[in-house]
């Protein structure tokens, strides 16, 4: 992102802010909507306490491992599935039927299967994140271009040497996508899991912070876990850009 963009979205920020404020100390009751200066000095304390950042590790650490579980597990699925077409038409039922359930819907089916909640909180981070990086794989893989597999099938290369040297490379791109969106979908499924489920991350901070109506601490927290959102897609995003830039000018080129 250049300087302007980013120069427009903190000035975007700091208006809300400046609203928000103002409304807290003329139309809404801070007890209501707690002051914004308020809220940010709050989330400038959670950084210097122990049991706040604790939570964000907890959290953060299981989306990461389910999100790895979840790429080592849909994108070979994608990339099966993107080749032989009729393994995808046995499998594209029951892959129907799972992908519309929500992750949260499961968090009573994953108490009962899973004792420990963390485990619970992984096991639906890798449900729901599977998703994004399994269409994502079976896209790209349906993308590639017939002329560059037929060429290399006329070298005499058999098909699982055109599937690594053709095929993935060029489904890499939508792969990286896929697997950016699931990492937004793994805090929403794991602070969702904590919420309800209990043990220990963000969302069990947010219920702690409610119970005791410490109302500037959890929206404080709510603030950061949104922070923390935006700059694990900025992260990923610049890395795909850096990684595949190659499709991006290619992209762009198409769209002209």
């Amino acid at each position: 992102m250049t300087r302007g963009p980013v120069l427009r979205a903190l000035a975007g920020v700091a208006g809300f802010l400046l609203v928000a404020e103002i409304l807290s100390l003329t139309v809404v009751d801070p007890l209501v909507l707690p002051r914004a200066s308020a809220v940010i000095a709050e989330a400038a304390r959670l950084l210097t306490g122990g049991d706040f950042l604790s939570d964000v590790a907890d959290t953060l650490g299981a989306c990461a491992l389910g999100l790895l579980l979840a790429a080592a597990a849909a994108v070979p699925l994608g990339v099966l599935l993107g080749t032989l077409r009729p393994v995808e038409r046995s499998a594209l039922p029951l892959v129907e039927f799972l992908r519309p359930i929500p992750a949260v819907a499961l968090i009573p089916v994953a108490q009962f299967l899973f004792f420990d909640p963390g485990d619970a909180k992984v096991a639906l981070v890798v449900f729901a994140s599977s998703w994004p990086i399994l269409f994502n794989t079976v896209y790209g893989m349906r993308d590639v271009d017939p002329v560059a597999k037929d060429t290399l099938r006329g070298f005499g290369f058999g098909p699982v040497a055109v599937v690594v040297r053709v095929s993935l490379p060029s489904a890499a791109p939508f792969i990286a996508t896929g697997v950016r969106i699931a990492a937004s979908v793994t805090l929403i499924v794991a602070v969702s899991v904590e919420l309800f489920a209990g043990g220990t991350g963000i969302g069990v901070y947010l219920t702690e912070a409610s119970a005791g109506n410490q109302r500037v601490a959890m929206i404080a927290a709510i603030v950061w876990t949104g922070v923390i959102g935006v700059l694990v897609n900025a992260v990923l995003a610049g890395t795909e850009r850096r990684l595949f830039r190659w499709h991006h000018l290619r992209t762009a080129g198409e769209r002209r």
